[in-house]
């Protein structure tokens, strides 16, 4: 038998708590010792019930006490978690492509200590194509996020913007611009498109429209790329969580699909 690697979770809700139970239920060469969160009570509460001991502690202690830890909390935590756990030379496994290219330093941090970040992005089809792409000549990358409205009430740009989307009888088209800008005025919402500028021609080059959409149920993506090497267009349709709307049930499975490649035997996708 491999070695475990211990794992603990930064932040204990939608996405933490799905991830949590996974990792309780038992996944091959990973043992959860550790969560925390901003209402540390709560996440004791959410604990409850698991086969397994797992301790609840302050922030800046979690890292001292895993080989990875798991990155689930607001935005707004997201560069204490990251720099502490890079610092230390862990392995930091997160959905926050947006934190990423807003704070683009903690890719350098992770560099100089030997740390690593991995970015989960399976609610978002075909980066291992745009990844393969990158390394010949993309000439394009246009990506159209159509969420319903319910998905987009939180979000960052129309809370500023009070703009109201109880009533929308058509969609409305919320921004045009670069996957950059976007996860600048959306930064809990389009992680996906920081991961498609990420793999591809970079955050400025890749190309994005995001609409709130009342015809839509579900969180939906559409990308086109043209490339030397291949041109395709990929649709992906996520499942909107009942506890947070802005939030796709695939989310939680993508992190759990990259902590199981970290120990499998057999590894598909680059």
């Amino acid at each position: 038998m491999g070695k475990v690697l211990t794992v603990g979770i930064a932040g204990f809700g939608t996405i933490g708590k799905v991830i949590g139970k996974a990792l309780d239920e038992g996944m091959q060469g990973l043992k959860l010792i550790a969560v925390t969160s901003g209402n540390l009570a709560k996440a004791r509460d959410n604990l409850t019930g698991y086969s397994n001991s797992v301790d609840v502690v302050e922030a800046d202690k979690l890292a001292d006490l895993v080989d990875i830890v798991v990155e689930c909390a607001p935005t707004s935590a997201f560069m204490a978690v990251a720099e502490t756990t890079l610092r230390q030379g862990k392995i930091l496994v997160t959905v926050s492509g947006a934190a990423i290219l807003q704070n683009p330093n903690i890719i350098d941090t992770a560099k100089e200590h030997g740390g690593q970040i991995v970015l989960a992005t399976g609610a978002l089809l075909g980066l291992d194509a745009v990844r393969a792409a990158a390394l010949g000549d993309i000439h394009s990358v246009n990506m159209v996020t159509r969420k319903p409205p319910t998905s987009l009430t939180k979000a960052k740009y129309v809370i500023e913007n009070n703009i109201d989307l109880s009533n929308l009888t058509e969609p409305l088209r919320l921004f045009k611009g670069s996957a950059r800008e976007g996860a600048e005025q959306f930064p809990s919402n389009v992680n996906v498109a920081a991961a498609l500028g990420l793999a591809g021609v970079g955050a400025d080059k890749t190309k994005l429209e995001i609409w709130a959409d009342p015809t839509k149920i579900r969180n939906t993506h559409n990308i086109k790329v043209d490339a030397c090497s291949a041109a395709f267009e990929l649709t992906i349709e996520n499942v909107p969580t009942v506890e947070n709307p802005g939030t796709g049930r695939i989310t939680a499975l993508s992190v759990l699909a990259a902590l199981e490649s970290l120990t499998t035997p057999l590894r598909v996708g680059s």
